[in-house]
């Protein structure tokens, strides 16, 4: 079949779109620059709402088997422990991955890649996009491989390709924000330093994290490249930052398995979409490190673009369903940059207020405070991305109980199962929660739209339902439109709204 699709980048942002599209059977091409996949990745961390999208394509058992479920983190001052906090299932009843998951970038993305092998589909390695243009109805473009120019049209193109994004440039897009002025450096290890779960050590110039890896004696290092040797030269062999891994992060190292170097961006383009085409990931948003949120940020984009394509090319629903993807991304990833900018700063900055974060709030004062189960469950709905909501989106209406159209479906287990199992599919359905009213199942019946039943259980007013509650539930898992009285001519003017030629399913 002919492509409709182009996806250009083959990261986590790129791969996971392929997959959300392969999904729903939307015939696509991915092509990279590279000559094959990247072996310079520095996220370390996949969150609670990343594993629940890879549960709905059901290849997550894989991933977490291949990570490590962080169960503590250690904070040394001048390596001396002064906080340990328990992070073991910090989100228990909240998600059914209730924990931060470490796995490295590189070996995320091979488990991916081999998810679209066992479907038959290939990526394009060592293949450039050169240019494009488009038109009403399609987008001309132009890609080189080997020195081979060929050209070729898709309904739609898609710029997963990282910070300096070749389509984000051919779009004109404003790319604001800045860099900040550290350095650091990031270094696989083999070391006989015993590591049960994450580190951070805070010295006089700055800090380091230490990640175990699950094969046997490997660490990951992230910290700061000492100033003392940038003054002496730009570029920095690891042999050279050795004697500060010791003294700073106190870790002894066999072998370097892979280093580098990298300064830290905070960006955001001035828009995600002109036409046909898109842009998802780094390509639209860069940030600090801090909590761990951008590649899983990239991926969520992804799974949100990827469904909303698949709906209007198969005439499910309107047009302008796509007007939503930047609707809903681009707060976030303002809001998030603006986040990240603030603790990141707070930590790596100059004067008292970063001197008071360094030496008073993080070795003291947040293990206290992560000890509360409250501020424990917020930080976790926080940091694992399970609290994202578009409830201001042209797709979210309603409120049944606590729950608003755009909040993502809390999740519950009850005499009906786990609510989150039907979501496998990745389509639209109808989730009651309570007594079915008999008008609803013959409207799901008509519309050709699953229903699913949970009989009432008193979890269920914990997340925040009432004994009725009708959810009208997008693929990916959010709430479209909240009812607690089923009411039908609501939900009909709704389908009406969004559906396309062809409805809704």
């Amino acid at each position: 079949m002919q492509p409709q699709v182009l996806i250009v980048g083959a990261g986590p942002t790129g791969l996971a779109l392929a997959l959300g599209l392969e999904k729903q059977g939307i015939p696509f091409r991915i092509i990279d620059k590279n000559k094959g996949p990247g072996e310079a990745s520095r996220a370390m961390t996949v969150h609670a709402r990343i594993l629940e999208f890879y549960h709905q394509f059901g290849f997550v058992d894989e991933i977490v088997h291949s990570g490590i479920p962080v169960q503590q983190v250690e904070i040394y001052k001048d390596n001396k422990q002064r906080a340990k906090m328990n992070l073991g299932c910090i989100g228990k009843g909240l998600s059914p991955f209730p924990y931060v998951l470490s796995l490295p970038q590189d070996e995320h993305e091979r488990i991916l890649i081999n998810q679209l092998k066992a479907k038959g589909i290939c990526i394009e390695w060592d293949t450039k996009l050169i240019s494009f243009h488009q038109e009403e109805d399609r987008v001309h473009v132009i890609t080189t491989k080997q020195g081979i120019e060929k050209k070729h049209h898709y309904a739609y193109l898609c710029g997963c390709d990282g910070a300096h994004s070749s389509v984000r440039k051919g779009l004109g897009f404003d790319f604001a924000g800045g860099t900040y002025e550290q350095v650091f450096y990031v270094a696989d290890v083999l070391s006989e330093t015993h590591i049960e779960g994450l580190q951070m050590k805070l010295f006089k110039d700055g800090f380091g994290l230490i990640f175990p890896i699950r094969t046997t004696n490997s660490l990951r290092l992230i910290s700061l490249v000492p100033q003392a040797l940038l003054d002496k030269k730009s570029e920095i062999k690891f042999t050279e930052i050795v004697p500060y891994i010791e003294a700073n992060l106190g870790v002894h190292t066999n072998k370097v398995n892979w280093f580098s170097t990298y300064k830290v961006h905070h960006r955001v383009s001035e828009h995600f979409r002109k036409g046909r085409v898109f842009i998802a990931g780094d390509a639209g948003h860069v940030h600090s490190p801090a909590g761990g949120q951008g590649m899983n940020t990239g991926i969520g984009d992804a799974i949100n673009l990827s469904w909303k394509l698949a709906a209007v090319l198969k005439e499910k629903a309107k047009e302008e369903l796509l007007d939503s993807y930047e609707e809903e991304r681009m707060d976030f990833a303002k809001n998030l940059v603006a986040t990240t900018d603030r603790m990141f700063s707070g930590i790596v900055g100059k004067g008292f207020s970063t001197k008071m974060i360094r030496e008073v709030l993080i070795p003291y004062i947040v293990p206290k405070m992560t000890g509360i189960s409250s501020i424990r469950k917020m930080l976790f709905k926080t940091v694992s991305q399970i609290r994202i909501h578009y409830r201001n989106s042209m797709l979210s209406t309603g409120m049944a109980g606590a729950i608003h159209g755009g909040d993502r479906l809390p999740w519950v287990q009850g005499q009906g199962g786990d609510n989150f199992k039907p979501l496998q599919t990745f389509d639209w359905q109808f989730h009651v929660y309570g007594e079915v009213k008999v008008d609803l199942r013959e409207l799901a019946k008509t519309a050709t739209i699953p229903l699913h039943e949970f009989p009432w259980t008193a979890s269920m007013k914990e997340t925040g339902m009432n004994p009725g509650s009708m959810f009208l539930i997008r693929p990916d898992g959010y709430v479209a439109l909240a009812d607690s009285e089923q009411d039908i001519e609501k939900i009909k003017a709704y389908l009406n709204k969004i559906e396309g030629s062809s409805g809704l399913i």
